[in-house]
């Protein structure tokens, strides 16, 4: 019987070392939605059917992607080709994530196109499509579209009626991508000779005239997103927007449109040249299987890839073969983007491309938001770009800190053995040790893993300096920076103090309120002979109930210029509607108003139940004394709210200290950070300014810094107030 087992098991061996080992599937991540992914399932799926390799798709936020490939990648857990647009292929490259293209043949795409891919002679990334910018037209209000500014502007005043919400162009306004083609028609430039980043002049000035001029004339709605846009121009409100070949795919289909290159601008003589942008297959330095990474991102840029891509994804192709096919060639969309590209200015791959988004964005919404005129806001931007990407702090010898932390850990040490030893052995002074680390073991787990590491990790590196994927250790120099305001006073708005006073009115306002309108609601539904109170608690807790990311979103959309509820209810009261994100006071009272929506319905549970325990004899002994409501609620009720209410205020006054959801969705800092908080501003400075981690976990630092202050105070409120309680 043993015998015939052994056989069996040794078969077995040699069936299991006999059969190929399955591969896991390379993996592919992108930011695509709608018809550009579906087209890329359909490649990657004829991919797999040429060569059995499996591929994984992930999609993921484009907000967070750059962010999510520079952290996975250097550490061996990112994908083995991703998708991205060309404009971050050297900071990409300065740290070291992308492979060079050794299976790419120039001579397969438009010659542009792999330019974009260039660093030092060697092209990183096999092309994917062409992005620009054009101009779709309804061709039942616009039979002839405009060629020049002069023309556009002359037929604009009869295609817009601000009452009926019609406009004769739409487009993202505030967004400087849409904004670059007009900068560069104007004669604009953007980096000077030396690559280096450039605001403040004449071109930049005469673009933001002209779209402010556009805007104040009402041929333009205001504070437009992508969502408002293609509305507008699904429902026939719009007879003209600016947007690129994605937006094909939103269109609906009764509408019936045509695509034309931008106009020229009539003052200069050069057509508004939006950027051009290269949508490429990069593969990953890091990926084990380069070969068939190297086959993915090639396959999918070529051939039946790209008739895929461009049928089913509204693509433009870079495949210069892609067009010798039917149904490509005879596609007026694409062949109208492939036209509109020829005129597009080529988004540089440099590092300072990145740095440009955030002092833009200010610029250009001070300006159509009334905050700043168009000759100044060169200017301001120059001023926010310079406070933004400050110089390399000098590095600093780890060897003081080193031996900080040793002399720590022996002096911890010294006063651990220094203790008078027990008399009793240590199981007989504990004898239920074992039962109670085994009760303690899987939350002491979470505790290390979800707050201690992390928090040793983001102090550690707070100590650093972090560029293009590089660490060097700086020491105190990022808090030094921070607390000395280096590079603005501490009246703008980066700076710590600003934000640092903004945050506390914050968390004092919002408390305030969700305190006094939960303790009246409360007071309201305490009442037995109250109709249908448990209708209305239910209708009421339902704000808290909702998740605050979807709450903050219908706020957002409330409070806007044109089109949102709140201002339709001033002008239906004959008042005149608040533009509520270009002054720090109606942004702030927006997010005030849209936070405290949220959390007054806590604060009405929490007292409710408190008022509930508060003995009715109370009550009716104080009324045969002959006192008031005023003194009963004095004296008796708030008493005896407050063992129950203070840790309700506590626990609220720190939730609202943190409360990043509201700022992002609802005003987004607006008007030029003015409104952000503290977690905000450190989320901005580690994703969104050139990913300054250290600076931003400095930030953190000093977060938790200041919440260490308050729950000390706290702690000894707490303790008064149980005195006072006896």
């Amino acid at each position: 019987m043993s015998r015939w087992l052994g056989l069996a098991l040794l078969a077995t061996a040699l069936s299991a070392h006999a059969a190929p080992a399955t591969e896991k599937p390379l993996k592919l991540w992108h930011a695509y939605r709608g018809g550009e992914e579906m087209a890329l399932i359909q490649a990657t799926e004829l991919f797999t059917s040429k060569t059995g390799v499996q591929v994984e798709l992930l999609a993921l936020p484009y907000d967070a992607y750059a962010a999510k490939l520079t952290n996975a990648i250097p550490h061996g857990v990112g994908p083995d080709v991703f998708i991205f647009n060309h404009e971050r292929l050297r900071n990409f490259h300065a740290m070291h994530l992308v492979a060079p293209a050794s299976g790419l043949a120039r001579e397969d795409y438009f010659p542009n196109a792999v330019e974009a891919l260039e660093v030092d002679g060697q092209v990183y990334g096999y092309p994917l499509s062409l992005k620009s910018l054009a101009l779709y037209v309804n061709t039942k209000l616009v039979p002839q579209p405009p060629e020049t500014t002069d023309a556009l502007l002359a037929m604009l005043p009869a295609l817009s009626d601000t009452g009926a919400g019609r406009f004769g162009l739409a487009y993202e306004s505030g967004d400087f991508y849409f904004h670059a083609g007009f900068l560069f028609g104007f004669g604009g430039e953007l980096f000077d000779a030396n690559g280096r980043a450039s605001f403040d002049t004449e071109g930049m000035a005469r673009s933001l005239a002209f779209v402010k001029d556009l805007q104040d004339r009402r041929f333009i709605p205001q504070e437009a997103s992508a969502a408002l846009v293609k509305s507008l121009f699904n429902d026939g409100r719009a007879a003209m927007l600016i947007s690129g070949p994605w937006f094909a795919g939103e269109i609906a289909p009764n509408v019936d449109y045509r695509v034309v290159g931008l106009p020229v601008v009539s003052a200069t003589g050069i057509p508004i040249r939006p950027f051009l942008g290269v949508e490429t297959a990069y593969v990953s330095a890091r990926s084990e299987r380069a070969e068939q990474a190297h086959a993915l991102a090639r396959f999918i840029s070529l051939g039946e890839a790209s008739r895929v891509r461009a049928t089913v994804g509204r693509q433009i192709p870079a495949d210069v073969a892609a067009y010798t096919l039917p149904e490509v060639r005879e596609d007026t969309l694409i062949s109208s983007f492939r036209e509109a590209a020829r005129h597009a200015t080529p988004m540089p791959n440099t590092l300072e491309m990145a740095r440009v988004w955030e002092p833009m964005k200010l610029a250009l919404r001070a300006v159509l938001q009334g905050g700043s005129e168009p000759q100044d806001a060169g200017a301001l931007a120059d001023r926010r770009y310079r406070a933004l990407h400050r110089e390399r702090p000098p590095d600093a010898s780890p060897l003081p800190w080193l031996g900080l932390v040793g002399a720590m850990a022996l002096g911890g040490s010294v006063w651990v053995l220094r203790r008078p030893a027990s008399t009793l052995p240590f199981k007989r002074r504990y004898p239920d040790v074992a039962q109670a680390v085994a009760y303690i073991t899987p939350a002491a787990a979470g505790v290390a893993v979800l707050v201690f590491v992390p928090f040793a990790v983001g102090l550690s590196l707070s100590l650093f300096h972090h560029e293009a994927g590089e660490y060097a250790f700086v020491g105190l120099a990022n808090f030094v920076d921070i607390l000395a305001s280096r590079g603005y006073s501490i009246t703008e708005p980066l700076s710590f103090y600003f934000t640092l006073a903004v945050t506390l009115l914050w968390a004092v306002v919002n408390v305030v309120l969700h305190v006094s309108i939960g303790l009246f609601l409360a007071l309201l539904l305490k009442d037995p002979l109250l109709k249908l109170r448990g209708v209305y608690r239910v209708l009421l807790i339902i704000p808290w109930a909702v998740p605050n990311y979807i709450t903050a979103l219908m706020w957002k959309g409330m409070f806007h210029r044109q089109f949102g509820a709140i201002n339709g209810l001033l002008v239906a009261l004959d008042l005149e509607p608040v533009s509520w994100f270009t002054r720090f006071s109606t942004a702030f009272a927006a997010n005030v108003a849209t936070n405290t929506w949220l959390g007054f319905p806590f604060m009405m549970v929490v007292a409710l139940g408190a008022l509930q325990s508060i003995p009715q004899e109370l009550y009716e002994a104080a009324e045969v004394d002959g006192a008031s409501k005023w003194t009963q609620f004095r004296h008796i009720t708030l008493p005896l709210l407050r063992p129950a209410m203070l840790p309700a205020i506590i626990l609220g006054s720190v939730w609202t200290f943190n409360m990043f959801n509201i700022i992002y969705l609802v005003s987004g800092g607006e008007p030029g950070g003015g409104t952000d908080i503290l977690v905000s501003e450190a989320y901005r400075w580690a994703f969104q300014r050139n990913e300054q981690y250290g600076f931003a976990a400095a930030y953190s630092v000093l977060i938790f810094v200041v919440l260490l202050v308050w729950s000390a105070f706290t702690r000894r409120l707490m303790r008064s107030s149980s005195e006072v309680m006896g």
